[in-house]
């Protein structure tokens, strides 16, 4: 019959004073460990707690402490979410003062006590429990692949309680590792998490880049690689305006894949500097993660603009310096759908960093934009050049698939 709390602790009171081989000790409290998990879940905390109280005793052999230790937290993920929690939080900290002594155990018994935090969407506890492992401060030496697995895992709950910060820092650890794993697995985990950290940081133009790479690999389940390619345009879109940015949106307006996504009309928008109206954007904004639109760190500028408020004001402008040689304030203010006194300094910061030719006259109220087009002709014979350099690419791609894939992924890595 199963022992009660007052049977279990007589009982490894005894077996604590009494003598023997350890492999008959062992054996003992395997039988005492054996006849608690059969108790009834109102005492089955308590008498755990007291074994685990048990073990790790200084009076107990340490590899007899060691097995048993490593036999509990194997049988914790049996019980209930509510025991094991429990139970896992008292051995942690009974283990504590002997913790380098135990850290193969106390690593496992973190592990499970994030899984049951993770279940329970409670992230930014399961984060904190893991990072209690001394991947690199401890004795024991683990893998690459754990410690991989571990770090990405950390920054990926850091990022569900929208903390980039704390995220980046472990891909950052993350980052010196993936390169000596064999795991294509946890490479493709690495780069995920890294266009995550990159779109929570607001780094959307290096987000979107990372995005678009992944969303190639023949690895990952085709509904990803879509979903890749779309984080990839939402955050091209997002992006300030400039030379990336539309070195991006020419990538992704030419991959017939765009095509699918519902975000289409305003990648093909902004690709041929077409004006986008306030009302056109509803559907985009549908598509954005919360991040993007709240964030405890700030989705909107110091005006009260959002992100994307700023990306499309920040487009509608580029394209009107193509159709005019110079517009007023207030002109300017209705074509962007936003008071005069905000566009002119929308425009005088692309002016000033350098991401739209012009000045302003200010006595004028008047904006006027310069052409700088250098060359025009030599210009258009470099474009030509590079549509058949991206020709043959994709011709050398059709013929030898295996070759360019292996291509993409040795330039990824580096």
């Amino acid at each position: 019959m199963p022992l009660n709390l007052q049977g279990v602790r007589q009982y490894l009171s005894e077996l604590r004073n009494s003598g023997g081989l350890h492999k008959d000790q062992a054996e003992k409290y395997r039988n005492v460990l054996m006849e608690i998990l059969k108790s009834p879940e109102t005492d089955l905390a308590e008498s755990l707690k007291a074994f685990v109280e048990a073990i790790v005793n200084e009076n107990v052999s340490l590899v007899i402490s060691r097995q048993l230790l490593t036999d509990v937290s194997t049988h914790l993920a049996l019980l209930t979410d509510h025991v094991s929690q429990e139970v896992s939080h008292f051995a942690l900290d009974v283990i504590q003062p002997r913790v380098i002594s135990f850290e193969e155990q106390v690593a496992s018994i973190r592990q499970h006590l994030a899984d049951i935090y993770e279940r329970n969407q409670n992230w930014k506890e399961a984060a904190n429990v893991l990072v209690g492992i001394p991947l690199e401060t401890g004795q024991k030496q683990y893998s690459v692949d754990y410690k991989l697995e571990t770090y990405l895992k950390i920054a990926r709950l850091y990022l569900e309680v929208d903390d980039p910060v704390q995220a980046e820092a472990f891909v950052n650890r993350a980052s010196l590792l993936q390169a000596e794993t064999t795991n294509e697995q946890l490479q493709i985990y690495y780069k995920v998490c890294y266009a995550r950290v990159l779109d929570y940081r607001r780094k959307f133009i290096e987000a979107a880049q990372r995005y678009n790479e992944l969303s190639y690999r023949n690895i990952i389940h085709e509904d990803e690689r879509m979903t890749c390619l779309r984080n990839a345009l939402i955050c091209t879109v997002l992006a300030s305006a400039g030379q990336q940015r539309s070195r991006m949106l020419a990538t992704l307006f030419k991959d017939e894949r765009c095509q699918q996504l519902p975000a289409y009309s305003i990648l093909e928008k902004m690709y041929l500097d077409r004006i986008i109206r306030r009302s056109e954007l509803h559907e985009f904004e549908a598509l954005m993660q919360t991040h993007q639109k709240v964030h405890k760190m700030g989705a909107t500028t110091s005006d009260g603009t959002t992100i994307l408020d700023r990306a499309v004001f920040e487009h509608n402008l580029l394209s009107a310096s193509k159709l005019y040689n110079n517009i007023t304030f207030e002109e300017l203010g209705a074509l962007l759908e936003t008071p005069p006194a905000k566009a002119e300094r929308i425009a005088s910061h692309m002016i000033s960093e350098g991401r739209m030719n012009g000045y302003i006259d200010q006595i004028s109220s008047v904006v006027h934009f310069e052409t700088r087009e250098i060359l025009p002709q030599w210009d258009k014979q470099i474009q030509s050049l590079c549509y058949q350099v991206n020709s043959l690419i994709e011709k050398i791609a059709a013929a030898e698939p295996e070759w360019m894939a292996k291509l993409m992924e040795e330039e990824m890595i580096q």
